[in-house]
């Protein structure tokens, strides 16, 4: 049976992905430095990372975020995700489910998250345009727990089938109201600015995943693809918009207290995860990093890296003197001249 453009797409989004993995990621957390105690007074231990979310107790603040589904290729991708899940106790999000409106038949694609993770939470995802229907598809083809609502906008720019209309807020705010799950919604790397915190509060959103640029980078991804179909060039739109450091800095508005915060983009080490959680992140997103190192390893050796991550970001926790993440958000940090000036110029607080 042949390969439908949709279904294509997907595959080429995870192969690019990959091609374009960067290492060194630019999503500002760099410009976060702490000052640490040389006597923290704390044992490793000691620090409790337990948390209730949307009623479920989650026992690390990470989640492996949204990557794919849609095609035979990624299926399998997803049921070895599905088993990471399990492995490391982790919460796991689908990728964009919302081929499911044309093409039923993808569902098989998505499911292995949940066949291979029966009791863990799973996130279904669909696009911010999407009908309500495809929504409630969404999360009744998982089982999902939660449904996390992406904009793209920049990415649907860029491709060459892509949506022309951003006019979303109404749409978001109907599935907000007829899924019976909590929603998340979450941009897919070029960021938020504080305007749209305060909107998403207004229009009853509790979870807002910040998704900043500086990881994988879909205006460059959906470049490559409009090449090949000979439909244009939008090299400007690379890097285009807020890290997820400036993003989460512009969440720190009055507006914006009611929301749980989620941060994802860049992530590629525990101390991101870290600097993450002090500057207001509740949970933390890794995607694009889980991608690189299945594609490059195997099941076996992604539990162990994750692992060892997880385990690193408490080490680091007790070496700032931090019990918790309550704690952690009275550490002192010092940041760049760049991140400041940022704020200076948009007239946000100090973290």
């Amino acid at each position: 049976m042949m390969q439908s453009v949709q279904s294509h797409r997907k595959d080429e989004h995870v192969f690019l992905a990959e091609k374009f993995f960067q290492a060194q990621a630019r999503a500002g957390f760099q410009d976060v430095r702490f000052v640490r105690p040389a006597l923290p007074e704390l044992a490793v231990a000691d620090v409790d990372l337990v948390q209730t979310i949307a009623g479920h107790t989650w026992q690390w603040p990470v989640v492996i975020n949204a990557m794919t589904g849609g095609s035979p290729t990624t299926g399998k991708l997803n049921a070895q995700l599905g088993k990471l899940a399990v492995r490391t106790g982790l919460a796991v999000a689908s990728g964009s489910e919302s081929i499911l409106a044309v093409e039923p038949e993808q569902a098989a694609t998505f499911t292995p998250l949940r066949d291979e993770n029966s009791r863990g939470v799973v996130i279904a995802n669909v696009g911010a345009d999407k009908p309500v229907a495809v929504a409630q598809t969404s999360v009744s083809t998982l089982g999902a727990d939660m449904l996390e609502v992406h904009l793209n906008a920049v990415q649907e720019l860029v491709m060459p089938e892509g949506g022309r209309d951003f006019h979303w807020a109404d749409n978001i705010a109907h599935m907000r109201a007829a899924v019976d799950v909590p929603l998340i919604v979450k941009e897919v790397g070029a960021g938020m600015r504080s305007d749209d915190f305060a909107l998403l509060a207004r229009l009853g959103v509790q979870y807002v995943d910040v998704g900043g640029r500086g990881g994988t980078d879909f205006a460059q991804i959906e470049n490559v693809r409009s090449h090949q179909q000979q439909a244009g060039d939008f090299t400007d739109l690379f890097d285009f918009g807020q890290t997820t450091v400036e993003s989460l800095l512009e969440a720190q508005s009055d507006d914006a207290q009611s929301l749980h915060l989620w941060a994802t983009g860049g992530v590629r080490s525990a101390l991101d995860v870290v600097v993450a959680l002090r500057l207001g992140a509740q949970v933390v997103g890794i995607a694009g990093l889980i991608l690189h190192w299945l594609t490059r390893g195997d099941l076996d050796e992604t539990t162990t890296r994750l692992q060892h991550l997880l385990n690193e970001v408490r080490g680091i926790m007790a070496l700032l003197g931090a019990h918790n993440v309550d704690e952690l958000r009275t550490v002192p940090i010092v940041i760049s001249p760049t991140l400041r000036n940022y704020l200076e110029q948009r007239g946000l607080p100090m973290p």
